[in-house]
C-alpha cells in the first residue's frame, strides 16, 4: 500500500510584513527589510523555488536582453558574469546564490500560491490567504510577483483538438525530442527569437508564424575573459565603473524614445542590418516592421534574421484560422503540418488579467477588481489609493523600454521602506495615498507619455485594451 499523505492543516500566522514573490524584486524587499533591522517578516511563493521568471524559463538559448553587470543588485556585484548577456541559468544560480548569503530562505514558505488579501480598516492590519487555507496576519504586505509569470495562452480554434505535442515557452518540456520534428513555432517576441534559433539545426522542418514584426538590432554576445573577471574581483571600483558605464549608455537610449523623429531617423540602420541578414528580400520585407523602433519592445538578436536563410525555416505571416489534429490552417487555407507546437505567446501582463481571481479588498468597499475595472492606476507604480500599507514592485508604470528593471526595484525598495519608517514615526496605524495625489501622478504620467515613440500608434503589451499605457 502506498503512504497516505498526512492532511494539511491550516495555520494562522502573525508577522509584520508580507512579501508575496521570490523573485528579484521579492528578493530585494527581505534583503533591504534585515538590512533595516526589520525581521518579522515572511516570503510567500506559489513555486518550490525562488527565481521567479528565470525559475520558470528555460527554454534553449533563453538569456537576458540587459547586460549582466546592471542586470544585478548593486549591493550584490558579481565579478565572474561569464558574458556580456548571461544566460539564464547564470542568472539563477546567482539569485540563489544571493538568497542563501542574505540568508533569506528561512523566511521562505514554498509552495504557498495566495489567492487573496483583505484589510482590516479597525485593527489596520492584512489578512492573506494561501491556496492550502494558510492565514498570515500582517502590518504591511509587498505584492512582488512581477508582470511576467502567468504565461498567456492563445485563443485558437482547434488547439485542445491538436494530436501532437504542444507546450508555452515558459513550460519548455526538455523530455520531448524536437530532432526530426515539424515544428510550428508561434509568435516572433522576446522568448521566440531566442529559442527559434537554437532549435532549427535539428527540427525536420520549422515554421515560424509572426503576427507583427519586431525590431531586432545586433546583440554584443562578447564572452568576459579571465583577466576582466580578475580585475573586477580584486578592484571592485573598476567593476562598478563598468556598471555605470552600461547604466549611461542605456539611458542614452532614452532620447529616440522622447523624440519619435530621431528614433525614425536610426531605424533606417536597422531596416539596413535585415537586408544584410536576410538574404530572401520577400522574407526581409516580411520581417521589416512598419511602426517606428522603440514603439513596442525592441529586441536584441545575432541569430534570428540569419536563421531564415536556412532551407527548413519558413516564415508564414498569414494569420492563423484554426488547428487541427495535425497541423494549423492559416487564413489563405494552406495547412501547415505539425509535430509540435510551440507557444512562444508571452504573458498576461494586464493585472487585471493575471489577477482576476485574486479577492483584494481595502478600505471602505474598496476591491481592486472594481478601482482598477476601467484601468490600472497606481501612485509611483509602488501603491494604490484605498489600499493602506499595500506595496508592489513593478507595479504600474513603473516599467522600463531601455534600461534595467533590477534599478527600477531598487528604488522602489527604498521609497517602501521610507513609507513605513513614516509610518512608524508618526505611530500612525497605515499609510495610504490621497485619490487626488495618485489621479494627479496618473494625469502627469499620461501627458508625459504623449510624443513619445509608444504613442506613435502601434499596438503592444505596454497598453491596455483602449489603448492606455500602463506599463512603462
Amino acid at each position: 500500500m502506498g503512504q497516505q499523505k498526512t492532511p494539511h492543516t491550516p495555520s494562522i500566522k502573525k508577522t509584520e510584513v508580507v512579501i508575496v514573490g521570490a523573485g528579484f524584486g521579492g528578493l530585494c524587499m527581505a534583503i533591504k527589510l534585515k538590512e533595516a533591522g526589520i525581521h518579522d517578516f515572511v516570503v510567500l511563493e506559489k513555486a518550490d523555488d525562488v527565481g521567479g521568471t528565470w525559475r520558470d524559463n528555460t527554454y534553449p538559448g533563453c538569456a537576458c536582453d540587459v547586460q549582466s553587470h546592471l542586470y544585478s543588485y548593486s549591493f550584490e556585484g558579481k565579478p565572474d558574469w561569464s558574458k556580456r548577456y548571461t544566460p539564464w541559468y547564470e542568472i539563477q544560480d546567482y539569485i540563489r546564490n544571493t538568497t542563501d548569503k542574505y540568508q533569506i530562505r528561512p523566511h521562505i514558505r514554498f509552495n504557498q500560491e495566495v489567492i487573496a488579501a483583505e484589510f482590516d480598516e479597525d485593527r489596520a492590519r492584512w489578512t492573506l490567504t494561501t491556496e492550502t487555507g494558510d492565514k498570515f496576519d500582517c502590518h504591511h504586505w509587498v505584492l512582488a510577483s512581477g508582470p511576467l509569470h502567468v504565461p498567456q495562452y492563445p485563443d485558437i480554434p482547434g488547439l485542445d483538438g491538436f494530436k501532437g505535442k504542444v507546450f508555452h515557452s515558459a513550460r519548455w518540456d526538455h523530455d520531448y525530442d524536437l530532432k526530426g520534428k515539424e515544428v510550428v513555432s508561434i509568435g516572433t517576441g522576446g522568448s521566440a527569437i531566442q529559442y527559434c534559433p537554437e532549435i532549427a539545426p535539428e527540427v525536420e522542418h520549422l515554421t515560424v508564424m509572426q503576427r507583427s514584426p519586431a525590431w531586432i538590432i545586433p546583440r554584443d554576445e562578447r564572452s568576459y575573459n579571465g583577466l576582466e573577471k580578475t580585475v573586477f574581483k580584486r578592484v571592485p571600483a573598476l567593476r562598478k565603473l563598468h556598471r555605470a558605464r552600461l547604466y549611461w549608455s542605456n539611458e542614452s537610449r532614452v532620447w529616440p524614445i522622447f523624440n519619435p523623429a530621431l528614433a525614425r531617423s536610426l531605424q533606417h540602420l536597422t531596416k539596413l542590418f535585415i537586408r544584410l541578414q536576410v538574404r530572401d528580400r520577400d522574407t526581409a520585407r516580411k520581417l521589416t516592421p512598419d511602426y517606428t523602433i522603440g514603439c513596442k519592445r525592441v529586441l536584441i538578436s545575432n541569430k534570428f534574421y540569419p536563421m531564415f536563410n536556412r532551407k527548413n525555416v519558413s516564415l508564414v505571416t498569414e494569420s492563423i484560422d484554426r488547428i487541427t489534429p495535425n497541423g494549423i490552417v492559416t487564413s489563405d487555407g494552406v495547412e501547415h503540418p505539425a509535430d509540435c507546437i510551440i507557444l512562444g505567446t508571452g504573458f498576461q501582463v494586464d493585472p487585471r488579467l493575471y489577477m482576476k481571481d485574486f479577492t483584494l479588498k481595502g478600505r471602505k468597499g474598496h476591491t481592486l477588481g472594481k478601482d482598477w475595472k476601467d484601468g490600472v492606476e497606481g501612485y509611483m507604480g509602488t501603491m494604490v489609493s484605498g489600499y493602506p500599507n499595500m506595496y508592489q514592485l513593478v507595479g504600474p508604470n513603473a516599467g522600463l523600454g531601455h534600461n534595467s528593471i533590477i534599478f527600477m526595484i531598487e528604488a522602489q525598495v527604498d521609497y517602501i521602506l521610507k513609507c513605513m519608517e513614516n509610518a512608524r514615526l508618526r505611530y500612525a496605524d497605515y499609510l495610504d495615498v490621497k485619490p487626488e495625489a495618485q489621479q494627479r501622478f496618473n494625469e502627469n504620467a499620461q501627458k508625459a507619455l504623449d510624443g513619445t515613440v509608444w504613442a506613435t500608434g502601434c499596438t503592444s503589451w505596454y497598453q491596455q485594451a483602449d489603448g492606455k499605457n500602463f506599463a512603462v
